[in-house]
């Protein structure tokens, strides 16, 4: 008896269903797994009653879902956002299933959240509103269950509270539970540069895999966050020149190169750490969108999803692109790309520099013992260069292009394991 295909009405649940659904039948994987893989482990809704600063009370939804736990714990992050919901929640959980399993690390996927607008709470009541998340997820959650992660609007903070909530329930300290923590409460160095660094190496390794040379590679970057600054410092520092930067205040290009690192300084010196007031030898400002038409060897999307779509492709002048955002070529966007034989390495493969840093925290917090920055960003570049050698070889046995190939090697990972774990009756 054939699966039956799940669909959902939320249009990112639809999308990872029918990723997953596509790639798995391709590979010929059995009914029986399809079906199991298809659906998450477990899906927790909660209440999150909150004392507000006037008095009032409010009560919030809360959300974690567990993907699935067959290679390991559920890793995945804790959003605050006013459109935070359970179908959201398991689809992104969904997707960090497989890009843990492609990340090579012993890592499930999961996903959680708090429904409401960070905008409109008092650091108090963010604080009350996490911690009683975390308090009324205790018993889903644990460093060998699902660990929870910073994702957007948490941060650090967050992760402390909810670190230091769980640890009082428990009359023990708990750091290994969530990662994302501060360095000196039980964080990791090099955390903040690791996703930039991932993204550039996998830049890297395409053009070592395609036979060129780093020396003289033109680079354009959308997005000039803790991403986009790591990846462009790294792609300087190979040889390559960055000729294009962009933030919300437009993008600033030279076709012989920018000076990244005097633009990495102008940020972190501006109060909202903008490139606004940013100039150098051979720079000009041009309109925001241009960033994603500049003559380039290689194109890095690292700021929002959805940005090359059916009615911009065809206008993208680069040779390569290097997903740094999650989902920033839509599927129209992606043919059309295809078309032009301009080659897309996938964002589950290039931006998970940062799960793996996540996988970092919580070995060294299980084991109380830190590494130095040096023997982070080693570990994390050979990880880094051996996954995408790991889907490189895919495509090509296969056939298929490297976004197809990411997704049938993350699935065969979890699939094997499934196999060899058994259906528990």
């Amino acid at each position: 008896m054939a699966v039956v295909k799940r669909t959902s009405s939320n249009v990112l649940l639809d999308t990872a269903l029918k990723n997953f659904y596509a790639a798995a039948e391709e590979m010929g994987l059995e009914d029986g797994l399809i079906d199991i893989l298809s659906h998450s482990e477990r899906k927790t809704c909660v209440s999150i009653p909150v004392e507000m600063d006037d008095g009032t009370v409010r009560v919030f939804d809360g959300y974690r879902v567990l993907h699935s736990s067959a290679i390991g714990p559920g890793k995945g992050g804790v959003r605050f956002h006013p459109e935070v919901n359970l179908d959201e929640c398991e689809a992104l959980g969904m997707m960090m299933t497989w890009k843990c399993s492609l990340a090579g690390i012993p890592y499930g996927g999961g996903k959680g959240g708090v429904s409401c607008e960070p905008l409109e709470l008092s650091k108090k009541e963010k604080e009350r509103i996490a911690r009683t998340w975390a308090a009324r997820m205790a018993p889903v959650i644990g460093a060998w269950t699902d660990v929870p992660a910073p994702d957007v609007n948490t941060g650090g903070p967050e992760m402390v509270w909810f670190m230091d909530t769980i640890s009082k329930m428990k009359n023990q300290l708990e750091p290994a539970i969530f990662t994302g923590k501060p360095i000196p409460l039980w964080g990791s160095k090099g955390r903040t540069a690791a996703t930039g660094y991932g993204v550039a190496t996998c830049a890297l390794e395409l053009l070592k895999n395609l036979g060129k040379s780093a020396e003289g590679t033109t680079v354009a970057i959308q997005g000039f966050g803790n991403v986009g600054t790591y990846a462009a410092l790294t792609m300087i520092n190979a040889g390559a020149k960055v000729v294009g930067i962009s933030d919300i205040t437009g993008t600033y290009y030279a076709p012989n190169g920018l000076d990244i690192k005097k633009a990495f300084d102008h940020v972190s010196n501006h109060p909202k750490r903008l490139l606004e007031g940013f100039t150098c030898d051979g720079c000009q400002k041009l309109d925001l969108p241009e960033v994603l038409f500049l003559d380039c060897d290689i194109f890095i999307p690292a700021a929002l999803e959805g940005v090359i779509n059916g009615k911009n492709a065809d206008k993208v002048r680069a040779k390569y692109i290097v997903e740094a955002a999650n989902g920033p070529i839509t599927p129209e966007g992606d043919a059309i790309l295809d078309a032009k034989g301009i080659l897309v390495v996938p964002d589950f493969l290039a931006n998970s520099g940062g799960v793996i840093g996540s996988y970092f925290e919580w070995a060294q917090d299980l084991g109380g013992f830190f590494w130095s920055e040096e023997e982070y960003n080693e570990r994390l570049i050979r990880i880094m260069k051996d996954n995408f050698q790991r889907v490189w070889s895919y495509a090509k046995e296969k056939n298929v292009k490297m976004r197809r190939a990411a997704f049938m090697a993350a699935i065969q990972r979890v699939a094997d394991a499934v196999r060899m774990r058994g259906v528990f009756l």
